[in-house]
């Protein structure tokens, strides 16, 4: 069967059609193919691009650009100027401890090496904690901060256990010479510069809000209570370094004014070495305890979990709550999760964004997990569905 002119052969996606003209001329003519083409079929329609939302359905802050946050970048300036000013100062402390034969000096100059070294590990730990989040690390690197303190604190304690341990050496064995000149001298600039590395860390202005985007840094005490109103958790450890060295410095210069002018009493070398290094240990029980506070999940200072759960039992058409967990990945990046029993009545899309709206207007948190079931009145007996008992 020859095929009908409106058919077209199996398998082909255009039409070809052929056209050609006999053309004479000179003796022997020939044929010329004029001219062959194709005629596409009908054009594929074009797949539609995707289009960036402005907002997202669950998401409540916009995606968080890449890098670091303004209050990061002034944690970052602040640990790179208070590095270089620890450095400087150590090598000139090293330096006149050895010719002021001082152990005094050099338990400052050991300490600021401590304070370069952590404040090296929180410049590592603000880089650190810029990197996305992945499978493996779902909430990113935020604690890499958390951590960068801890290392800081337990290098101080280090230190100044090897200079307790020197310092009691030296009360018990008095055959030492110190040179209350260099002393004196070195001591007036090592108190000169830790002023100034206080003043470089402080964070002046008032203490940041627990907002919702997480990248604020505050202690998670707020009130009357909080003798440090700091920022950047490593910037912080930081600084109750420098507290704990300035007052071993103000230690060691009123030690070397009574060697300069009292050489006999050059005891007082090892004691103020002794004293000042216990109080620099005691500066740091604030910081760990927070650290250890937030590594260990607890609810953060700053959120109770009654006041949470009410919150969440006043939306309209909730019934109950249950799994109710709150803890944080920093000092502010608050994190909520909670089962919302609700009435068969009610529109769990509504009160999803209602409780989901309280939680960030009221707490601040960063990040809330809710799951809307439907209530059942078996749980009340479920043992799951209790409220955990107070600490």
């Amino acid at each position: 069967m020859e095929p009908t002119p409106g058919d077209s052969a199996p398998g082909n996606s255009e039409t070809t059609r052929l056209v050609s003209a006999r053309e004479r001329g000179g003796a022997g003519g020939g044929l010329r193919l004029k001219s062959l083409f194709t005629e596409p079929s009908q054009p594929q329609p074009e797949e539609p691009k995707p289009v960036e939302m402005a907002f997202h359905h669950c998401h409540r802050d916009p995606l968080p650009q890449p890098g670091l946050t303004p209050e990061r970048l002034q944690a970052r300036r602040q640990l790179y100027a208070a590095c270089a000013v620890c450095f400087v100062f150590m090598a000139g402390e090293v330096v006149g401890g050895y010719l002021a034969h001082s152990l005094a000096i050099m338990t400052d100059a050991a300490h600021l090496l401590a304070d370069v070294g952590s404040m090296m590990g929180s410049l590592f730990s603000l880089w650190l904690s810029t990197r996305p989040a992945t499978r493996t690390m779902t909430f990113g690197w935020h604690r890499s901060e958390t951590l960068g303190a801890l290392a800081s604190v337990v290098s101080l304690w280090m230190v100044t256990g090897i200079l307790l341990y020197l310092a009691v050496i030296r009360l018990l064995h008095s055959d030492y010479h110190i040179e209350g000149g260099a002393m004196l001298l070195t001591a007036s600039i090592a108190v000169c510069a830790n002023l100034l590395m206080a003043f470089v860390l402080h964070q002046a202005g008032p203490p940041h809000s627990h907002g919702s985007r997480g990248a604020e840094y505050a202690p998670l005490e707020e009130g009357p209570g909080d003798p440090l109103p700091l920022g950047n958790t490593s910037v912080r450890a930081a600084f109750v370094h420098v507290l704990g060295d300035l007052l071993q410095s103000l230690g060691v210069l009123a030690a070397s004014i009574l060697i300069y002018f009292k050489p006999q009493y050059k005891v007082a070398d090892p004691i103020s070495t002794f004293l000042f290094s216990i109080c620099a240990l005691g500066s740091t029980a604030p910081t760990l305890r927070d650290v250890l506070r937030i590594l260990m999940e607890g609810t953060p200072r700053s959120v109770g979990f009654e006041p949470v759960r009410d919150t969440l039992l006043s939306v309209p058409g909730v019934r109950a709550t249950h799994e109710l967990h709150l803890w944080a990945l920093t000092l502010t990046y608050h994190v909520a999760s909670a089962h919302l029993a609700i009435d068969s009545t009610a529109d769990p899309e509504a009160v999803l964004a209602e409780a989901s709206s309280r939680l960030y207007s009221r707490f601040g948190f960063s990040s809330c997990t809710l799951q809307v079931e439907q209530y059942q009145p078996e749980m009340a007996q479920c043992l799951r569905c209790r409220e955990p008992p107070q600490a």
